[in-house]
């Protein structure tokens, strides 16, 4: 009897054990590292437009198919984006911005395939939604919401478009800019004073709520604005250009170009604080015209800006429905139709592309040894020209195969550096070769080095 009521008592403790370790989830495997793949139910053609989470469950994205006649759709999460419903779908409508003033009430501006501009609304959190304003005659490019009262909203049509702002909630719209020959694409507004909108070629820019509207000589439009603060901001179109006075100057900031870089630019940007900012546009390519989007960041301010690319197996052309992060580790970014996630930052490895080092003009064509050397899961490949030339430098595996076009493309005299991005290849051998093609001469030198891989 004493050894039945022993084994019992040592069952109930180790139950209690495994109830506690069950409560917190510890049975779980951890979240995966850097960035993972999130996937969309079936849009039926639909593509994202925009995204935007509450918190690091709660998110909510809109997707249009703009084509005769339009269709959109809601979307919403409530794990973090791995797994999505379409709760609410409406004909003949094409969305294009979604803004939350809290939990409960969002707007959506787009307009229908009739020419008449709608703005949507949900006041319990995305159950119900309803049209709170018709008022317009085009489509509704793009909006910021400031309040439950304050609104503007931006049509680039050129018979009746312009800027347009409510203060009481939609009921009443006034104009506050038109010009038939370039209206606004894009608004932004950093408080309730001060903002900017964007046309196609120029920037505009409010101290007092849009009443007057100033014209920044020289600067285009934007893609994407961000500002941390009154005075520092960033503003992307393809281009990207931060300011450090309020938007009356602008710098121009060196994105990552060359190597396997097929296409440079940012379309989306989120800033984390003054000195980390993330962007989305770029693609890169790798060997059978594989096309990839990658991921820019920088952690000084965007005196330097690197970028990474999540994974090959991430069927993703562009990131260009939009990037955000609740916080300096949780983050999401989407293209037409699926996206990413991390719950870790984001992944370790970051790559500059083709970089120009300031060394005297070389007296040859040289290619030079790979460092480090052993290397996981990045290394660097210098190489100088004496004079302008066409380069192509081409990593092989063991097999003669090629798995990385790093540079093909004519540069000028000078020193340079390439990356080889490792990550994405298997422990081994590999060769690079360089060819170049003296654009003086047409004499052409190769040479040949070996690295290796190891994870």
């Amino acid at each position: 009897m004493k050894t039945f009521e022993v084994r019992f008592t040592n069952l109930l403790f180790y139950s209690a054990i495994l109830i506690f370790f069950s409560a917190f989830n510890l049975s779980d495997a951890p979240p995966p590292s850097g960035w993972y793949q999130q996937f969309m139910p079936d849009l039926g053609g639909k593509q994202l437009n925009d995204i935007t989470f509450l918190d690091s469950l709660t998110g909510f994205a809109i997707a249009s198919r703009n084509i005769n006649p339009d269709t959109s759709s809601i979307l919403k999460t409530t794990n973090g984006g791995n797994n999505w419903q379409i709760i609410f779908t409406q004909g003949r409508r094409r969305f294009s911005s979604i803004k939350f003033i809290n939990s409960t009430t969002c707007f959506i501006s787009g307009g229908s395939g009739s020419g008449t501009p709608y703005l949507y609304k949900t006041t319990d959190g995305g159950s119900n939604w309803f049209i709170q304003s018709s008022f317009g005659c085009a489509f509704w490019n793009d909006m910021f919401v400031l309040s439950n009262d304050t609104i503007w909203l931006v049509d680039s049509d050129g018979l009746c478009g312009g800027v347009f702002r409510t203060t009481n909630g939609g009921n009443n719209w006034e104009i506050q800019y038109q010009n038939p020959s370039d209206n606004p694409k894009k608004i932004y507004m950093y408080n309730g004073q001060f903002g900017f909108f964007g046309t196609s070629f120029k920037l505009f820019r409010t101290s007092n709520g849009g009443y007057n509207w100033t014209e920044i000589i020289g600067q285009d439009g934007f893609l994407d604005i961000y500002f941390v603060d009154s005075l520092n901001g960033w503003k992307a179109y393809g281009p990207i250009k931060r300011t450090t006075n309020g938007g009356l100057n602008w710098t121009n900031q060196t994105l990552p170009d060359g190597g396997i870089i097929s296409a440079s630019g940012i379309n989306k940007l989120y800033a984390i604080n003054e000195d980390t900012v993330w962007g989305t546009g770029g693609i890169v390519q790798f060997p059978n015209l594989q096309d990839r989007g990658i991921l820019y960041r920088t952690t000084n301010g965007g005196t330097n800006w690197l970028f990474q690319l999540p994974d090959t197996s991430i069927n993703i052309y562009v990131y260009y429905a939009g990037i955000q992060f609740y916080n300096n580790l949780i983050g999401w970014s989407f293209g037409a139709a699926n996206g990413i996630h991390t719950v870790t930052g984001g992944d370790t490895t970051f790559y500059t592309g083709i970089q120009q080092t300031p060394n005297a003009v070389p007296e040859g064509f040289v290619l030079k040894q790979n460092y480090p050397n052993p290397f996981n899961p990045r290394t660097v490949i210098p190489y100088s020209l004496s004079a302008p030339a066409h380069v192509k430098i081409i990593a092989y595996d063991i097999t003669g195969r090629e798995v990385q076009r790093m540079v093909d493309n004519y540069q000028q005299a000078g020193t340079y550096e390439v990356d080889f991005m490792g990550k994405f290849t298997s422990t081994g051998v590999y060769f690079y070769r360089m060819t170049v093609t003296d654009a003086q001469s047409g004499q052409v030198y190769t040479d040949t080095k070996k690295m290796v891989l190891l994870k």
